[in-house]
């Protein structure tokens, strides 16, 4: 049964000639009939109790919770009979063609009876089966095609949790668990024991590709979390599993049809690794629309080339590479798809990911692949003037060919679970929000009602003017004026209306009272009086508060942000709590939560919350920089006014350190983040990234802002840890031996030197405390000259550029004390300078033709005051030092 096992969940077929084999091979060639309604399939499913419970009309939840132990056997069907039930619903939804077979032909077959009124025995089922459906109070989407059918896998999955040990069941329950998200309107976390239990199962694997495959469906649910970082290990350990080659690379081409040059263009170069028995086999796939452009060529022309490519992929050709095998290719557009969640600008975005995509179209191996692959180019074309046509129409034909039989079920459904392949109306909804985009509003508008998207629907009528009639249609759906189902098959009959009117869920009540709130708020009358909108659209989300049962996240989350607009904290708090008690998964919640903490002065509570929402988002920098700042605000918690905190222990600085480090990977051009870490740096004795983070603010902010870029005490602290060590006439420390460490001393000296060099002095020039620093640190190494020259730097930039002293008394008054600190420096530093023989002058001329122009410059408007007499005197001084 193991074997078998593995071979119904991967993609190797069955061996053997047993009845159970033949049951995988039915399973794995779409053949649900043979399965669900075989003898051994419907005796295990009578062996399930509460299986039918709610799916009938007038049937009653059972409160029996029993699970006997059933065989390996009949568990081993009953496996199968879930998977068959999960691949029929992913059919009917996803890959299409529509099925033969519907809920209740499946609850006939375990009653022993007659279908009778078949659509109004599914309609019952499936409106029964919604409520059911709903996690942490996100409602299914209701106009799912048999979600009764997802239901029946569901509780199946569930019941062999408890009753029966599967080896490869938690890899299932992951797969229930995607698809179930897919009918979500926001995620919800799988449970971490059996996330461990699948990544288990790669270890146990019996090949490659089953271990390539584990980790690739792991990595989906992460993207699926919003968690990029972990879904982007998870797709790179999966091709480091399936011995995928593959590098990013660049090779001479042409992208139009009017280049006379070539020019470097991105390619990926990609080979996966043989395997024994494979045949190429390009299958009928959805067309690929041309591109028709007057410039742009239908794909880069690549030149002849001998090598572009390194190490392992040396020899291939950019224009005429192998095929790739299909699980190598979903492996790409996984890593296409992190490939854009981690890039930092949309331009970077498509260059690096057209090159993924174009590898994969180029090679038509499998119908689902092929159609993720041109989904995915018809989202990254829409942005371009040259390309949006082209994307537009490429979307309405991949979603036109979905119920066509131009290819054969199983195919579609082969590598199913490896891509992020969205659902129809989801493909639907996205067709509608780029006719929303390019102004045709009303093509959008009926897209939106036929799916019955009434939030987006709301948004294309306001686009539209059409503030009330919104209003009135979600009045209707909700009153039953209007039937909610428009589009399902027969709903014409009065028996099925007034059954899905009575089945209509909670949650989905709550969601239309959500829709109404934001109509108050956003709409016509929300713009004329934002009070009254404001007012009308926390009655409609309490409402819908109310009609959940106190289970619908979503209209506490809109309540926490309405409060927080208004400044209302304590109340945001109180909805944002709610909304996250019931889905703790939603980083934007934690994220206000914490903004709200912080204006209320609760720390500790801002900490928890900022802590939580980088654990959902590890990715978000904002999140980082607030979580750094509230743990330097933590001693202030619970101080009465006039009360002066205590001081930031070192154990806190250096939690505040490590987010702030954390932040900083995903958000490198955030110059204040650098600022704020470098503060830190110097605080918690990391010294070395202090001048790693001034670097970085000198080179955003250097020809910008000098003033902001250069933080002088941090750049006096760096010269102060450097000049401690003794010079020991430059030739290293002065007991012999290597620096400890790169935070103090020598170990510090080379990298300050750059940060001068390299950084500061290229872009900021006149600055008078950048060149007291670096005079400092010269004076260490004994370079008196330098250091002469350097404070005459700052002289001429801090007094000689500075038209005030010519005028104001104060500024007068305060220049002459810095020439006088000048000359000192003259007196002490100057008879150390070696002098040049045939050199006109010394440090006493210098020192003499500093004080001379200054009393030039100033002597209309302050002789006779009494810092001029010290000037008169300090020149006669020079002048008897002689």
């Amino acid at each position: 049964m193991s074997d078998l096992e593995w071979a119904l969940a991967s993609l190797s077929a069955p061996s053997g000639s047993s009845r159970a084999a033949e049951i995988v091979t039915a399973v794995k060639g779409a053949d649900f009939r043979a399965v669900v309604f075989s003898k051994e399939g419907t005796d295990v499913l009578a062996l399930v109790p509460n299986l039918l419970d709610g799916l009938q009309e007038g049937a009653t939840d059972s409160d029996s919770s029993s699970s006997p132990k059933v065989s390996d056997e009949d568990a081993f069907v009953l496996l199968a009979v879930a998977v068959a039930l999960q691949h029929a619903f992913v059919q009917a939804n996803w890959t299409g063609p529509n099925l033969d077979f519907g809920p209740a032909d499946v609850i006939a077959a375990v009653r022993g009876g007659e279908v009778g009124d078949a659509d109004a025995a599914n309609a019952a089922a499936n409106a029964g089966a919604l409520p059911a459906l709903t996690i942490l109070g996100e409602p299914a989407y209701h106009l799912a095609a048999h979600p009764a059918l997802f239901l029946l896998s569901v509780r199946l999955l569930a019941y062999l949790q408890k009753s029966a040990a599967l080896k490869t069941l938690p890899w299932w329950l992951l797969r229930s668990h995607l698809v179930h998200l897919a009918l979500l309107d926001e995620p919800v976390a799988l449970s971490d024991d059996i996330i461990q239990e699948v990544i288990a199962l790669v270890d146990a694997a019996p090949d490659a590709d089953t271990a390539a495959a584990l980790q690739l469906e792991l990595g989906l649910l992460q993207s699926r979390l919003g968690q990029d970082r972990a879904a982007n290990q998870a797709f790179l350990a999966a091709a480091r599993a399936s011995g995928l080659e593959f590098e990013l690379a660049g090779a001479m081409g042409r992208r139009t049809k009017f280049q006379v040059m070539d020019y470097s263009q991105l390619v990926l170069l990609a080979e996966s690794r043989a395997r024994e028995g494979e045949e190429v086999v390009e299958k009928k796939v959805p067309e690929t629309l041309a591109l028709n452009d007057d410039t742009l060529l239908e794909e880069t022309e690549f030149t002849k080339v001998t090598q572009t490519g390194s190490g392992a992929l040396a020899h291939l050709d950019p224009s005429n590479q192998p095929p790739l095998h299909p699980l190598d290719q979903a492996l790409l557009l996984s890593l296409c798809l992190s490939q854009r969640n981690d890039s930092p600008t949309h331009g970077l975005t498509n260059q690096q990911m057209m090159p993924f995509l174009a590898r994969v179209l180029s090679h038509p191996r499998n119908w689902s692949i092929h159609t993720t692959a041109l989904l995915l180019r018809s989202r990254l074309e829409a942005n371009r003037s040259r390309t949006v046509e082209r994307s537009t129409l490429q979307l309405a034909a991949l979603i036109d060919q979905m119920p066509t039989a131009d290819s054969a079920p199983a195919e579609r459904l082969q590598y199913f679970h490896q891509l992020p392949l969205p659902s129809k109306w989801e493909m639907e909804r996205e067709l509608a929000k780029r006719y929303l985009s390019l102004g045709v509003v009303r093509s959008a508008l009926e897209i939106f009602t036929r799916l019955e998207m009434w939030e987006d629907a709301a948004i294309a009528m306001m686009r539209m003017d059409m503030d009330s009639e919104a209003e009135r249609l979600v009045h209707d759906l909700l009153e039953g004026r209007k039937i909610e189902s428009d589009v399902v098959v027969q709903l014409g009959k009065s028996s099925l209306s007034d059954a899905r009117r009575a089945k209509l869920s909670s949650a989905r009540a709550a969601k239309l009272w959500c829709v109404l709130g934001d109509l108050a708020l956003n709409g016509d009358v929300g713009i004329r009086d934002p009070e009254a909108g404001r007012a009308a659209a926390i009655e409609k989300y309490d409402k819908a508060w109310e009609v959940s049962g106190e289970s619908n996240s979503r209209c506490q989350r809109s309540l926490g942000a309405l409060y927080t607009s208004s400044r209302q904290y304590e109340a945001a708090v109180g909805a944002f709590k709610k909304a996250l008690a019931i889905n703790p998964l939603y980083a934007q919640a934690w994220f206000t939560l914490g903004v709200c903490y912080m204006r209320l002065e609760r720390w500790r509570e801002a900490r928890d919350a900022f802590k939580r929402q980088v654990g959902v988002n590890p990715d978000d920098s904002e999140g980082w920089n607030n979580l750094a700042a509230v743990y330097l605000r933590m001693n202030e918690e619970g101080l009465q006014p006039g009360e002066v905190p205590e001081p930031v222990t070192f154990e806190t600085k250096q939690l505040a350190w490590h987010a702030l480090k954390s932040g900083l990977r995903t958000s490198y051009d955030n110059w204040r983040m650098w600022q704020n870490y470098m503060v830190v740096s110097i605080d918690v004795g990391e010294l070395a990234e202090a001048v790693r983070a001034m670097t970085r603010v000198v080179e955003v902010m250097g020809t910008k802002d000098p003033l902001v870029a250069v933080n002088p005490e941090v750049l006096d602290k760096l010269v102060d840890a450097i000049s401690r060590d003794a010079w020991n006439d430059g030739n290293g420390p002065a007991d012999g031996k290597p620096p400890p460490t790169s935070n103090e001393g020598w170990g510090l000296l080379p990298l300050v030197d750059r940060l001068f060099d390299s950084t500061i002095f290229p872009r900021i020039s006149d600055d008078p405390r950048v060149w007291r620093a670096h005079a400092r640190l010269l004076r260490w190494k004994e370079d008196w000259a330098g250091a002469l020259e350097d404070y005459v730097r700052a002289y001429r930039a801090d007094v000689v550029s500075d038209e005030r002293v010519e005028r104001d008394r104060a500024r007068f008054a305060e220049a002459v004390s810095e020439v006088e600190d000048l000359v000192a420096t003259f007196q002490l530093l100057g008879p150390k300078v070696p002098r040049v023989e045939g050199k006109k002058g010394d440090w006493r001329f210098q020192a003499r033709g500093i004080v001379r122009t200054f009393m030039g410059r100033t002597k209309d408007a302050f002789e006779g005051e009494p810092e001029w007499d010290r000037l008169k005197d300090l020149l006669d001084e020079l002048r008897r030092s002689d």
